[in-house]
């Protein structure tokens, strides 16, 4: 389970005295047990593997646009912090497919659907986003097919 890993590498981050790693996955612990309390309180059950891909997806997205408007906002420092955060996040996702592996799935997913115009754009990325999750950027997936189904 995704969280016995992420649960694991805190462990071997405090033995290795490694600070930035320690940080970043206690504050995805913290990050996934509020979505626990969260999901509890709606009377929905704690959050599967999937689940918590979507959080760690989530997460890399909230310190891309971080990274991004401190870089912009001439704040080295502040944009390496934020990518090396990104670093270890990405660790957790599985293997991402290719742009030619997206394509072809994004061909597909049209296909199936019968998708024929921008208003069809949730019934192809619906299908997507459950048969991949964490295995492709779902912000470039909408993108390309927007481009498609325009």
């Amino acid at each position: 389970m995704l969280r016995d890993d992420i649960n694991n590498a805190v462990k071997e981050a405090m033995k290795a005295k490694d600070e930035r790693k320690l940080s970043t996955l206690r504050m995805v612990n913290s990050t996934l047990k509020n979505a626990d309390i969260a999901a509890r309180g709606e009377g929905k059950p704690p959050l599967t593997d999937s689940d918590v891909l979507a959080v760690l997806q989530k997460m890399i997205k909230q310190r891309r646009d971080s990274e991004a408007q401190f870089r912009s906002g001439n704040r080295p420092e502040l944009a390496d912090k934020e990518a090396a955060e990104i670093a270890i996040l990405m660790g957790y996702l599985p293997q991402q497919l290719s742009a030619a592996e997206v394509d072809a799935l994004i061909a597909q997913a049209i296909a199936e659907t019968g998708a024929a115009g921008g208003k069809d754009m949730g019934k192809v990325m619906a299908p997507l986003k459950e048969r991949y999750p964490g295995q492709l950027d779902f912000a470039k997936a909408s993108g390309q097919i927007k481009a498609l189904l325009s």
